[in-house]
Protein backbone atom coordinates (compact mmCIF):
# COMPACT_ATOMS: atom_id res chain seq x y z
CA UNK A 1 0.00 0.00 0.00
CA UNK A 2 1.33 3.42 -0.98
CA UNK A 3 1.66 6.28 1.46
CA UNK A 4 -1.09 8.17 -0.38
CA UNK A 5 -3.51 5.27 -0.07
CA UNK A 6 -2.68 4.84 3.59
CA UNK A 7 -3.28 8.49 4.40
CA UNK A 8 -6.57 8.46 2.44
CA UNK A 9 -7.81 5.49 4.45
CA UNK A 10 -6.76 7.12 7.71
CA UNK A 11 -8.49 10.36 6.74
CA UNK A 12 -11.63 8.46 5.78
CA UNK A 13 -11.68 6.66 9.12
CA UNK A 14 -11.16 9.93 10.96
CA UNK A 15 -14.05 11.54 9.05
CA UNK A 16 -16.30 8.60 9.82
CA UNK A 17 -15.37 8.75 13.49
CA UNK A 18 -16.08 12.48 13.58
CA UNK A 19 -19.39 12.00 11.80
CA UNK A 20 -20.37 9.25 14.25
CA UNK A 21 -19.39 11.46 17.19
CA UNK A 22 -21.40 14.36 15.82
CA UNK A 23 -24.40 12.13 15.27
CA UNK A 24 -24.12 10.71 18.76
CA UNK A 25 -23.98 14.23 20.17
CA UNK A 26 -26.48 16.07 17.99
CA UNK A 27 -28.43 13.51 15.98
CA UNK A 28 -31.39 13.13 18.36
CA UNK A 29 -31.66 16.91 18.72
CA UNK A 30 -31.61 17.32 14.94
CA UNK A 31 -34.47 14.84 14.62
CA UNK A 32 -36.48 16.72 17.25
CA UNK A 33 -35.84 20.05 15.50
CA UNK A 34 -36.88 18.60 12.14
CA UNK A 35 -40.09 17.21 13.62
CA UNK A 36 -40.84 20.55 15.28
CA UNK A 37 -40.27 22.38 11.99
CA UNK A 38 -42.68 20.04 10.21
CA UNK A 39 -45.30 20.44 12.94
CA UNK A 40 -44.81 24.22 13.06
CA UNK A 41 -45.18 24.50 9.30
CA UNK A 42 -48.33 22.42 9.41
CA UNK A 43 -49.82 24.55 12.19
CA UNK A 44 -48.95 27.77 10.34
CA UNK A 45 -50.59 26.54 7.13
CA UNK A 46 -53.67 25.46 9.11
CA UNK A 47 -53.82 28.84 10.86
CA UNK A 48 -53.52 30.69 7.54
CA UNK A 49 -56.34 28.59 6.11
CA UNK A 50 -58.51 29.29 9.16
CA UNK A 51 -57.86 33.05 8.94
CA UNK A 52 -58.58 33.12 5.22
CA UNK A 53 -61.77 31.11 5.69
CA UNK A 54 -62.99 33.41 8.46
CA UNK A 55 -62.20 36.51 6.41
CA UNK A 56 -63.87 35.12 3.29
CA UNK A 57 -66.95 34.13 5.27
CA UNK A 58 -67.22 37.58 6.85
CA UNK A 59 -66.71 39.19 3.45
CA UNK A 60 -69.56 37.14 2.01
CA UNK A 61 -71.80 38.10 4.93
CA UNK A 62 -70.97 41.77 4.47
CA UNK A 63 -71.70 41.59 0.75
CA UNK A 64 -75.05 39.94 1.41
CA UNK A 65 -75.95 42.60 3.98
CA UNK A 66 -75.06 45.34 1.49
CA UNK A 67 -77.29 43.71 -1.11
CA UNK A 68 -80.17 43.73 1.36
CA UNK A 69 -79.53 47.39 2.18
CA UNK A 70 -79.32 48.40 -1.49
CA UNK A 71 -82.54 46.50 -2.16
CA UNK A 72 -84.42 48.59 0.39
CA UNK A 73 -84.67 45.75 2.92
CA UNK A 74 -83.43 47.90 5.78
CA UNK A 75 -84.56 45.77 8.71
CA UNK A 76 -83.09 42.59 7.21
CA UNK A 77 -79.86 44.44 6.43
CA UNK A 78 -79.64 45.76 9.98
CA UNK A 79 -80.09 42.25 11.37
CA UNK A 80 -77.33 40.99 9.07
CA UNK A 81 -74.98 43.81 10.07
CA UNK A 82 -75.73 43.16 13.75
CA UNK A 83 -74.82 39.48 13.35
CA UNK A 84 -71.61 40.43 11.54
CA UNK A 85 -70.71 42.94 14.25
CA UNK A 86 -70.97 40.18 16.85
CA UNK A 87 -69.38 37.28 14.98
CA UNK A 88 -67.43 38.81 12.10
CA UNK A 89 -63.70 38.65 11.60
CA UNK A 90 -61.08 41.34 11.01
CA UNK A 91 -62.33 44.76 9.99
CA UNK A 92 -65.81 43.54 9.08
CA UNK A 93 -67.44 44.12 12.49
CA UNK A 94 -66.38 47.78 12.33
CA UNK A 95 -67.54 48.11 8.72
CA UNK A 96 -70.84 46.60 9.80
CA UNK A 97 -71.25 49.18 12.57
CA UNK A 98 -70.59 52.06 10.19
CA UNK A 99 -72.83 50.71 7.46
CA UNK A 100 -75.64 49.94 9.91
CA UNK A 101 -75.67 53.59 10.99
CA UNK A 102 -75.95 54.61 7.34
CA UNK A 103 -78.88 52.25 6.87
CA UNK A 104 -80.57 53.79 9.92
CA UNK A 105 -80.18 57.21 8.33
CA UNK A 106 -81.53 55.95 4.99
CA UNK A 107 -84.66 54.65 6.68
CA UNK A 108 -85.18 57.99 8.44
CA UNK A 109 -84.14 57.00 11.94
CA UNK A 110 -81.62 59.82 12.31
CA UNK A 111 -81.42 59.57 16.09
CA UNK A 112 -80.33 55.93 15.86
CA UNK A 113 -77.92 56.75 13.04
CA UNK A 114 -76.22 59.52 14.99
CA UNK A 115 -76.04 57.28 18.05
CA UNK A 116 -74.37 54.58 15.94
CA UNK A 117 -71.74 56.94 14.60
CA UNK A 118 -71.21 58.41 18.06
CA UNK A 119 -70.57 54.94 19.48
CA UNK A 120 -67.87 54.33 16.89
CA UNK A 121 -66.35 57.77 17.56
CA UNK A 122 -66.20 57.02 21.29
CA UNK A 123 -64.59 53.61 20.91
CA UNK A 124 -60.90 54.01 21.82
CA UNK A 125 -60.04 50.62 20.32
CA UNK A 126 -60.77 51.95 16.83
CA UNK A 127 -58.12 53.85 14.82
CA UNK A 128 -58.44 57.63 15.19
CA UNK A 129 -58.99 58.23 11.48
CA UNK A 130 -62.09 56.00 11.51
CA UNK A 131 -63.36 57.67 14.67
CA UNK A 132 -62.97 61.06 12.99
CA UNK A 133 -64.93 59.84 9.97
CA UNK A 134 -67.70 58.69 12.33
CA UNK A 135 -67.75 62.14 13.99
CA UNK A 136 -68.04 63.77 10.60
CA UNK A 137 -70.83 61.44 9.47
CA UNK A 138 -72.80 62.21 12.63
CA UNK A 139 -72.23 65.95 12.16
CA UNK A 140 -73.44 65.88 8.56
CA UNK A 141 -76.69 64.28 9.70
CA UNK A 142 -77.05 66.83 12.47
CA UNK A 143 -76.78 69.77 10.05
CA UNK A 144 -80.40 69.03 9.16
CA UNK A 145 -81.49 67.18 12.27
CA UNK A 146 -79.70 68.95 15.11
CA UNK A 147 -78.29 72.26 16.24
CA UNK A 148 -75.10 74.18 15.54
CA UNK A 149 -73.88 73.10 18.98
CA UNK A 150 -74.52 69.45 18.07
CA UNK A 151 -72.47 69.78 14.90
CA UNK A 152 -69.73 71.83 16.54
CA UNK A 153 -69.35 69.35 19.36
CA UNK A 154 -68.43 66.66 16.86
CA UNK A 155 -66.34 68.42 14.22
CA UNK A 156 -64.84 71.56 15.74
CA UNK A 157 -61.64 69.65 16.46
CA UNK A 158 -61.51 68.44 12.85
CA UNK A 159 -61.39 71.94 11.36
CA UNK A 160 -57.74 72.65 12.17
CA UNK A 161 -55.38 73.25 9.25
CA UNK A 162 -53.62 69.89 9.50
CA UNK A 163 -56.63 67.60 9.65
CA UNK A 164 -57.32 65.77 6.36
CA UNK A 165 -61.08 66.01 7.03
CA UNK A 166 -60.99 69.78 7.61
CA UNK A 167 -62.76 70.68 4.37
CA UNK A 168 -65.82 68.53 5.05
CA UNK A 169 -65.79 69.47 8.75
CA UNK A 170 -65.72 73.19 7.93
CA UNK A 171 -68.49 72.76 5.38
CA UNK A 172 -70.71 70.94 7.87
CA UNK A 173 -70.03 73.56 10.53
CA UNK A 174 -70.59 76.39 8.04
CA UNK A 175 -73.94 74.97 6.95
CA UNK A 176 -75.01 74.54 10.58
CA UNK A 177 -73.98 78.13 11.33
CA UNK A 178 -75.90 79.43 8.31
CA UNK A 179 -78.95 77.45 9.35
CA UNK A 180 -78.95 79.18 12.76
CA UNK A 181 -78.31 82.65 11.34
CA UNK A 182 -74.64 82.78 12.32
CA UNK A 183 -73.78 84.23 8.93
CA UNK A 184 -70.45 85.79 9.87
CA UNK A 185 -69.25 82.45 11.25
CA UNK A 186 -70.56 80.63 8.19
CA UNK A 187 -68.87 83.08 5.81
CA UNK A 188 -65.53 82.67 7.56
CA UNK A 189 -65.73 78.89 7.28
CA UNK A 190 -66.72 78.93 3.60
CA UNK A 191 -63.91 81.37 2.84
CA UNK A 192 -61.44 79.06 4.56
CA UNK A 193 -62.51 76.24 2.25
CA UNK A 194 -62.51 78.30 -0.93
CA UNK A 195 -59.02 79.68 -0.23
CA UNK A 196 -57.52 76.30 0.69
CA UNK A 197 -55.56 74.96 -2.28
CA UNK A 198 -55.75 71.50 -0.77
CA UNK A 199 -59.55 71.42 -0.79
CA UNK A 200 -61.33 69.35 -3.47
CA UNK A 201 -62.50 71.45 -6.40
CA UNK A 202 -66.18 70.66 -5.81
CA UNK A 203 -65.91 71.74 -2.16
CA UNK A 204 -64.23 74.99 -3.18
CA UNK A 205 -66.91 75.69 -5.80
CA UNK A 206 -69.72 75.07 -3.31
CA UNK A 207 -68.04 77.24 -0.72
CA UNK A 208 -67.53 80.07 -3.21
CA UNK A 209 -71.20 79.94 -4.13
CA UNK A 210 -72.35 79.88 -0.51
CA UNK A 211 -69.97 82.69 0.43
CA UNK A 212 -71.34 84.82 -2.42
CA UNK A 213 -74.91 84.14 -1.30
CA UNK A 214 -74.08 85.23 2.24
CA UNK A 215 -72.29 88.37 1.05
CA UNK A 216 -75.19 89.13 -1.25
CA UNK A 217 -77.65 88.95 1.63
CA UNK A 218 -75.88 91.87 3.32
CA UNK A 219 -76.22 90.24 6.74
CA UNK A 220 -72.73 88.80 7.18
CA UNK A 221 -71.75 91.23 9.95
Amino acid sequence: MSDDSFFREVNEEIRQDKAKALWDSYGPAAIVIAVLVVIGTGLFVAWEYWVESKANNSGDQFSQALTLANSGKADEALAAFDALEKDGYGAYPLLARMRAATVQADKGDFKAAVAGFDEVAADSSIPNVIRDVARLRAALLLVDHGSYADVSGRVEALTNDTNPLRHSAREALGLAAWKEGKLADALKLFEQISSDEGAPRNARQRSNLLAELIRGSGNAT
